[in-house]
């Protein structure tokens, strides 16, 4: 991951991530680690956007197909596939994307709404959006996107079988 980063005046640090071709990002405070892919164990009859669990230094973590999650299709996972370690309810949680980016800090001031024809489980998950440099960079709520595992955009995701 490159870490440089760009300054401004507030600072929210964001660790920038690409689902498919489309620039994510969720507050770099939340994320405890990044790691590669590595060995991961399929639990069986598990929902589609679960793509098993792996033991990291000792801790069990599952690992959720961003994308999937996120109604944008399936990661397919490459050299550059990463996992980000989160934690939700004292529980570490792995983020499958497509490739992490740079991190970026970003002034509050520079943070839209997001847009309000933005509907499903994007629209749910969208915290904001932002600019940086020639790119748009869509602002993840972490809480809903952990939350959302009875969410109806994901039925038919979830009825979707594993590769």
């Amino acid at each position: 991951m490159n870490m440089e980063t760009k300054t401004a005046d507030d600072g929210l640090l964001l660790a920038s991530f690409y689902l498919g071709d489309a620039l994510f990002a969720i507050d770099a405070r939340q994320v405890q680690e990044v790691v590669k892919m590595g060995e991961i164990t399929r639990v069986h009859h598990a929902p589609t956007d679960l793509v098993g669990i792996r033991n990291l230094r000792g801790r069990i973590v599952t690992v959720i197909d961003l994308r999937i999650r996120l109604a944008l299709g399936r990661v397919e996972t490459t050299s550059e596939s990463r996992v980000l370690i989160v934690e939700t309810q004292g529980e570490p949680v792995g983020l499958l994307v497509d490739r992490v980016a740079d991190m970026v800090t970003m002034s509050s001031a520079n943070i839209q709404p997001a847009p309000s024809n933005v509907n499903g489980v994007q629209g749910r998950n969208l915290q904001g959006v932002c600019r940086n440099g020639g790119r748009l960079i869509a602002l993840l709520n972490l809480a809903t996107v952990l939350l959302n595992e009875s969410s109806p955009g994901l039925a038919s995701a979830r009825e979707t079988p594993p590769a």
